[in-house]
C-alpha cells in the first residue's frame, strides 16, 4: 500500500521509516518549495496543537519556528532576545486582556463594567 503526503519532515523519518521495513521516497526542497512546506507544517503543526493541546505538540510547533528562525538567518538566540525585549516592552499575554475598541480623546464613552480593570488571574 502506497501512501501519498508531500509534506516535511524531520530530518530522523526517513530512517524511522526504513527502520520498520518500509521504503521512504523523498526529495530535498530548496528555495521557495522549502518555504512553501515549512510554513505548510508550520500551519499542520498549529492545528495539532489546536486539536491536542499537550506540551509534546506544542514542542513540534517550536521545533517549526526553530527551523523557521534558521532558514530566516536568525538565531533562536536572537529569537528569544526579541521575544524578551517585546515582554519588557509591551506585556505578555497572561492577563487576558482584549482590547474591544480605542476611543478618541473628548468622544463620549458608554460606561460598562467590562473597563480597565484587570481580570483575575486563575
Amino acid at each position: 500500500m502506497t501512501e501519498e503526503y508531500d509534506k516535511l519532515v524531520r530530518d530522523d523519518i526517513p530512517r524511522i521509516i526504513e527502520e520498520s521495513g518500509e521504503r521512504p521516497i523523498v526529495h530535498v526542497a530548496e528555495g521557495e518549495a522549502y518555504e512553501r512546506h515549512l510554513f505548510e507544517k508550520f500551519e499542520e503543526e498549529l492545528g495539532e496543537f489546536r486539536t491536542d493541546r499537550s506540551l509534546e505538540e506544542l514542542a513540534d510547533v517550536l521545533e517549526v519556528v526553530h527551523a523557521i528562525c534558521v532558514y530566516e538567518g536568525w538565531s533562536v538566540a536572537e529569537l528569544e532576545r526579541r521575544r524578551q525585549e517585546k515582554a519588557d516592552e509591551r506585556g505578555r499575554f497572561e492577563d487576558g486582556i482584549v482590547l474591544e475598541r480605542v476611543v478618541s480623546n473628548g468622544e463620549a464613552i458608554e460606561s460598562d463594567d467590562n473597563s480597565p480593570a484587570k481580570p483575575d488571574k486563575k
